[in-house]
């Protein structure tokens, strides 16, 4: 009896942990929380100003972000998965190569060999003796979508080459026996059945594109993101701030609707496409003009997404080796794989509590945990900043000494906070598909034999769940080093990371000494891409 009431304590603490950064946002609009009448005079200021801006900024973003995704990563997953050509087996994977790259690093190389001082428009001017600019502005709302589009297409690519990989070759097999021409068979049955996958991969890529802050920040765009940072740093107003991320959660709430929707529609169609395994259906050869435009289809993604911005960020490298500070580089590194590793190692022990808390005893406290957890991934750092910061600025007016603040940012206990609200779910859903894969039957023998909870733990599941926790905490890892907003207003002093000094050093134009720790993010990111390229990786036709 007692230790269910401790589990069950345990449980409530960890809701309250996850639920606080939401509900302290939501919170702001009771009253009293703005009692002087700062924030609604802000908010009526930015109302008749800028709100208009960052709104009709944002829904043109994600609309050209969600309109290019679906045509590169629809296009790229149709034709590896339904057509046979050169090079078919290495695009597979390669597709998914922009993965490793955040979009803020994506957003600093091509800014910095594409701008006007840059070496292309020189080279440009040079060659033909032209004056002023010969290239469009790279920071504008369009090139903004380009790099959302590069760095984010593998969502849509990736769930489209599953769903088109299980169901839609045999059935395209059998409207072919049926003599339905190849573009009633693309148009009428492969695309239909690829619609759910790639609803739910382009909210995901819409729900980056919302939580994104080092892109809009470094191209001068006004989204919600950036009007969020800007009305609690420049103007000073927590309570501001806290409001307009309510209208941001309120954009990712709807988007990940859509996604959930769109899952259950793909479990539905996989359900009903099963039938049609036993044709022996295998992907068309292309020939002539048909083999070069997939080549070309595939290979466009990967050069604008990948391969262009590596070579950019090696050009100065190469070029001067003096810009290189290995010694401040040390240290950067350092911090981020203490942080990544602590809360890599945190988040994944979460995780395995809550899913053996499930799997044991799906009592409502554990499954409303479950819940939570689960969409911690889908909060902008944004506003889990806010959401954290806003109870500590009143704890700290409540009681000044405290020293509630200075636990929160001058250590890093904060930062740890706000990597497990926001990664935790990337652990949990790993944990859970290693859980998937145990039979039940494992647990009852085991309590048959008299087997306790925490024997059942490490001796039955962890031996079968290894390599699933291992990727949970590789996963956990890499989004920790690649995380931004929260790292950036959250460290302690003296300790930053290479994601925040890639965005101070791109910041103030020092793209060439930028470069050095944009790249070692981009190896950490490869080591997941390269697993799941791996697990995911197409059977042999």
């Amino acid at each position: 009896m007692l230790f269910r009431r401790l589990r069950q304590t345990l449980f409530l603490l960890l809701t309250l942990a996850f639920m606080l950064p939401v509900l302290a946002v939501f919170s702001s609009w009771l009253p009293g929380g703005d009692s002087n009448g700062v924030a609604a005079q802000i908010l009526r200021e930015m109302r008749s100003t800028v709100l208009p801006d960052y709104l009709w900024t944002t829904l043109r973003l994600c609309v050209t972000v969600a309109v290019g995704v679906i045509v590169v990563g629809l296009t790229a997953a149709a034709a590896v998965t339904l057509f046979d050509f050169p090079g078919r087996k290495l695009f597979e994977w390669a597709l998914l190569l922009p993965m490793a790259i955040p979009a803020y690093v994506v957003a600093y190389a091509y800014t910095d060999f594409l701008q006007f001082a840059g070496p292309f428009q020189t080279l440009i001017r040079d060659v033909f003796g032209l004056e002023g600019r010969v290239f469009p502005e790279v920071r504008s709302e369009g090139g903004a979508a380009l790099v959302f589009i590069f760095a984010l297409y593998p969502y849509v690519y990736l769930l489209a080459r599953t769903a088109l990989g299980e169901r839609a070759s045999q059935l395209m097999e059998a409207a072919r026996l049926l003599g339905a021409p190849m573009r009633r068979r693309i148009l009428e049955v492969a695309l239909p059945l690829a619609r759910p996958a790639v609803a739910a991969g382009t909210a995901l890529a819409l729900m980056e594109t919302l939580a994104d802050f080092g892109v809009s920040s470094y191209f001068g765009i006004q989204t919600f993101t950036a009007g969020i940072y800007k009305a609690w740093l420049s103007m000073d107003n927590r309570i501001a701030a806290a409001q307009l991320a309510t209208l941001l959660l309120a954009f990712v709430a709807l988007l990940l609707f859509l996604e959930h929707r769109a899952e259950k529609r793909m479990r539905f169609s996989a359900t009903r496409g099963t039938r049609a395994g036993s044709l022996d259906a295998r992907p068309l050869r292309l020939h002539g003009r048909a083999k070069w435009l997939a080549w070309w289809v595939c290979s466009a993604p990967i050069v604008m997404g990948f391969v262009l911005p590596v070579l950019f960020m090696l050009r100065p490298l190469v070029a001067d080796w003096s810009v290189l500070s290995w010694g401040p580089f040390l240290g950067w590194t350092l911090n981020s794989l203490r942080l990544g590793a602590l809360s890599a190692v945190l988040a994944v022990a979460l995780a395995l509590v809550l899913a053996f808390n499930l799997r044991r005893r799906s009592d409502w406290t554990t499954r409303w945990t479950v819940q939570l957890v689960s969409l911690g991934y889908a909060v902008p750092g944004a506003v889990i900043v806010v959401g954290l910061l806003l109870p500590v600025g009143w704890l700290q007016s409540v009681a000044p000494q405290s020293g509630v603040g200075y636990v929160m940012t001058a250590t890093s206990l904060g930062l740890v906070w706000a990597y497990l609200v926001r990664f935790c779910a990337v652990a949990l859903q790993s944990v859970q598909s290693g859980y998937a894969r145990i039979p039940l039957s494992f647990d009852d023998s085991a309590r048959m034999l008299g087997t306790g909870d925490m024997a059942l733990l490490r001796r039955v599941h962890w031996p079968l769940l290894k390599r699933s926790t291992a990727a949970a905490t590789l996963l956990v890892f890499v989004d920790v080093m690649k995380e931004l907003p929260a790292t950036l207003v959250l460290r302690p002093f003296n300790s930053d990371t290479l994601a925040v000094v890639a965005y101070q050093l791109a910041r103030d134009e020092r793209l060439g000494e930028a470069a050095l720790p944009s790249l070692a993010l981009v190896l950490v990111g490869l080591i997941p891409v390269v697993m799941l390229s791996r697990t995911l990786r197409a059977p042999a036709h």
